[in-house]
């Protein structure tokens, strides 16, 4: 018996140590890729460190202080961390308000569907089978190479307007629209195998919206040892909108979460909405493990837009769910929706200056 009360305070220490690290972790701000893993399973952290709370109160107590600093350690670590994830539950008031027009309104609607295949996936059925039955006007196809595109190429009956990248490294990119698209290009922001998606996507009502999409190296061992590219390239994009006024979309597998600081920074930047903001975490990877997913596919848009629908879509044989938004283009009040978000400071400027720096620094040094 007395060793399996040892055994239970020794897990329990060694649980609430972890958690309590990974949640210390993040606030350094250091790019280094076990540093920044910290910041995606904020729920599983949590659920560690209130597992721990609980072994720290059933158990026999440690010796001196150390009992009142593990307990008071674990309650103010569970505190930042549902802090972090409150935004993001229909608890908190939605960023982006519901639409107010019909949804039968197609000259003012625009509609996304954003998929991350899973390049070795050779399902594509389930995919089309989704694209049919919703009916996007624009869909976004990441991890695709060769294959995929002759396996998505039919969508170009009914999506004349496309622009594609598809390469054999997991970071191909797929542009289908119905939609007339301005200005379609790849560009290659830092590293000449990492594609991106620019261009402008023009509403039934003749409103060109601008478009972004994204698919950035992560903060992996197989992949890159630090965030710095990732987080360049995303900051490269939030400059680069800034001073621009028009409609405005940013969306892809981001390889972060919308909580993490460079997030943050990016919408500061951007002046963007995120419509997961007080409606759901809707995670999207890993689709196989539910015990341990997160939201890494996103969208983000500008205020002209309220939001229509939002929907994580059912398994399609990738490690990601793909994601289905459908947005409203009602401008009225954007810019006092938009004046009333946090503006990026002078501090701001120079972290995201520093941080492009980085990247472009480390993507000339470490080539892939």
């Amino acid at each position: 018996m007395n060793l399996l009360l040892t055994l239970a305070q020794w897990l329990t220490w060694l649980l609430g140590a972890s958690a309590l690290l990974a949640t210390v972790l993040p606030l350094l701000r250091q790019t280094a890729w076990w540093v920044r893993v910290c910041d995606f399973p904020r729920l599983q952290i949590v659920a560690g460190l209130a597992a721990s709370l609980v072994g720290a109160l059933l158990l026999p107590p440690l010796p001196g202080p150390w009992q009142l600093a593990l307990v008071g350690g674990l309650a103010v670590a569970i505190g930042y961390q549902g802090y972090r994830i409150w935004p993001y539950t229909p608890l908190h008031g939605k960023q982006v308000a519901d639409a107010s027009r019909p949804a039968t309104d197609l000259d003012h609607h625009l509609s996304l569907l954003v998929t991350n295949v899973l390049m070795h996936n050779r399902d594509a059925a389930r995919i089309l089978g989704h694209i049919r039955l919703r009916q996007p006007d624009i869909v976004l196809a990441v991890e695709t190479d060769a294959w995929w595109l002759e396996q998505l190429q039919p969508l170009a009956k009914s999506y004349p307007y496309t622009c594609h990248a598809p390469l054999p490294n997991t970071y191909g990119m797929l542009v289908f629209s119905r939609l007339p698209l301005r200005q379609a290009e790849i560009r290659f922001l830092l590293e000449a195998d990492i594609p991106s998606f620019h261009g402008q996507v023009v509403l039934p009502n003749g409103v060109p919206v601008r478009l972004h999409f994204l698919h950035p190296r992560p903060p992996a061992p197989a992949e890159s040892k630090s965030s710095v590219r990732r987080d360049a390239e995303l900051l490269v994009v939030g400059r680069e909108i800034e001073h621009h006024d028009g409609p405005t979309v940013v969306a892809g597998d981001l390889n972060d979460v919308a909580w993490s600081h460079t997030s943050e920074l990016f919408r500061r930047l951007s002046q963007l909405l995120d419509p997961r903001i007080g409606r759901g975490l809707l995670p999207t990877f890993h689709a196989d493990h539910k015990l341990l997913r997160w939201p890494l596919d996103h969208v983000f848009h500008s205020a002209h837009f309220r939001l229509q629908h939002l929907e994580r879509l059912s398994h399609m044989g990738s490690d990601h769910f793909p994601i289905y938004i459908r947005l409203s283009y009602e401008p009225t009040g954007w810019r006092e929706q938009t004046e009333a978000l946090e503006v990026a400071n002078a501090e701001d400027h120079q972290e995201a200056a520093e941080k492009i720096a980085d990247g472009v620094a480390d993507a000339a040094e470490n080539p892939a």
